[in-house]
């Protein structure tokens, strides 16, 4: 017999199309939750419907629109008939490449948008639901915001991206001192590269093109062949997804998980190393001065 939502511990699971959020939504299936699971259009609601069973319920918004945002929270709160969520896992978000010196502004604007912003608006449209509402019955629960390697450590090309993923740790850490309050706990997973779809293989190519005429154009081409390597090399998003139950339900949990593969070269290495020595090593790997551009390209 299924269980409904009142009698499961419920998550709220924002981005479950594919990757990370689709196989944090099974995982937690697995694990006995019901998951309330974010996308942007009926067809998919549909299918993952029909792929994840009754214990997934689908909500409909863009966490960039609030007011589709507030109609998924009414009918979680209806669901869960007086009850607190166990969780919330900000997981949405998008992947940009582009030259700074040169991108549209309104293209660095949606990123934060999507990244930060939203998770923002999500995180405080269901707060009462996690807790801050005394009048709902169970303990608070926890939020588990999706970051990146890419949050405490920057690379060229993908400015807005780290822009975004900073900020997102920088205000996790707020919340996480503010929510204190209602004992709502806040958790960051910081994966490294990871083999998902938000690293489209033909949109890190495409960037090329968009800044072919630029000086930066043999120095993007050689950080975007880097990129598709390595993630093809990277986490399966189910490994992600484990950690995030395991945040979800430690009984101590980490405030920051850093889910990195060859740890001392990609992880400790970097964030020791002095700032203009990791400037060199990326300038040595990445940067193609225009002048020498046409030889490389002769050579070929």
């Amino acid at each position: 017999m299924e269980l409904s939502p009142t009698q499961r511990r419920s998550v709220v699971v924002t981005g479950v199309s594919t990757g990370i959020g689709f196989e944090t939504a099974k995982a937690l299936i697995v694990e006995g939750f019901h998951v309330f699971g974010s996308v942007r259009n009926q067809r998919h609601a549909v299918d993952l419907r029909l792929d994840l069973g009754a214990a997934f319920t689908p909500l409909l918004f863009d966490v960039t629109d609030e007011a589709a945002v507030a109609k998924a929270v009414l009918k979680v709160r209806q669901a869960l008939q007086g009850r607190t969520l166990f969780g919330l896992v900000n997981n949405a978000g998008i992947a940009n490449h582009a030259c700074l010196a040169h991108q549209p502004i309104e293209e660095f604007r949606r990123v934060i948008q999507i990244n930060l912003i939203g998770a923002l608006a999500v995180t405080q449209a269901f707060l009462p639901q996690l807790g801050a509402d005394a009048t709902l019955e169970g303990p608070p629960g926890r939020i588990i915001n999706m970051s990146s390697i890419s949050g405490k450590y920057s690379a060229p090309f993908v400015g807005a991206y780290c822009a975004s993923k900073h900020a997102l740790e920088g205000m996790s850490d707020s919340l996480r001192r503010e929510l204190m309050l209602f004992g709502i706990g806040v958790i960051v997973i910081g994966p490294g590269y990871v083999a998902t779809p938000i690293w489209d293989r033909q949109e890190i190519t495409s960037t090329v093109a968009q800044y072919k005429e630029r000086e930066y154009a043999a120095s993007l081409e050689a950080f975007n062949k880097r990129i598709i390597e390595d993630v093809q090399k990277g986490h399966a998003p189910r490994d992600i997804a484990r950690v995030v139950v395991t945040a979800l339900t430690a009984w101590w949990p980490k405030t920051r998980y850093a889910i990195v593969a060859q740890p001392f070269s990609n992880w400790i290495l970097p964030m020791w190393l002095p700032a203009r020595w990791v400037d060199s090593l990326m300038a040595a790997s990445f940067l193609v001065r225009p002048d020498k551009a046409d030889s490389i390209n002769a050579g070929k």
